[in-house]
């Protein structure tokens, strides 16, 4: 690992996100899933996989995480994931962001698998990085799934 004890603590956030392509029947089937609601199982996965980032990734630092927000939402054809995490510490939170919208992807796919093995996780990406020596980071255009309507289902990414 990196030495980063010479570093002072400074507020830093991360956003990141996935996509999670299937057709409009496992869409439809999806209040109905026997092992329970896959959109907010994977919500709670990927809280609970930010916060063990450092057991996953063997050169990333353990952070006291001082929040953690996974949101998943359907689309017209997928579930878009989107997380935001942050600490006050010396080291950035884009892999435990990074690492909950991965989780949470994996978990609709788990979730999702019986019903069609076609399923794809698409577009896992860093969407946004505040704080630190490198500064910020803001991705261009549009995160997976659009724009967010709770009401509507949206086009994901192709």
């Amino acid at each position: 690992m990196v030495n980063v004890t010479a570093k002072t603590p400074t507020r830093r956030e991360a956003q990141a996100s996935a996509f999670v392509k299937m057709n409009s029947q496992v869409l439809a089937a999806l209040p109905n899933n026997p092992k329970g609601d896959p959109l907010e199982v994977a919500r709670l996965a990927g809280i609970m996989a930010a916060k063990r980032t450092a057991e996953l990734i063997p050169m990333c630092h353990p952070l006291p995480l001082s929040y953690i927000d996974v949101q998943v939402r359907l689309c017209e054809n997928g579930v878009a994931i989107t997380s935001k995490v942050a600490t006050t510490a010396v080291t950035g939170v884009e892999m435990e962001a990074l690492v909950a919208a991965s989780v949470a992807a994996l978990t609709v796919y788990d979730m999702c698998k019986a019903l069609d093995k076609a399923i794809e996780i698409q577009q896992v990406r860093l969407e946004s990085k505040s704080g630190g020596k490198s500064g910020n980071f803001q991705r261009g255009g549009p995160a997976p799934g659009g724009s967010s309507r709770p009401s509507k289902r949206r086009q994901g990414p192709k």
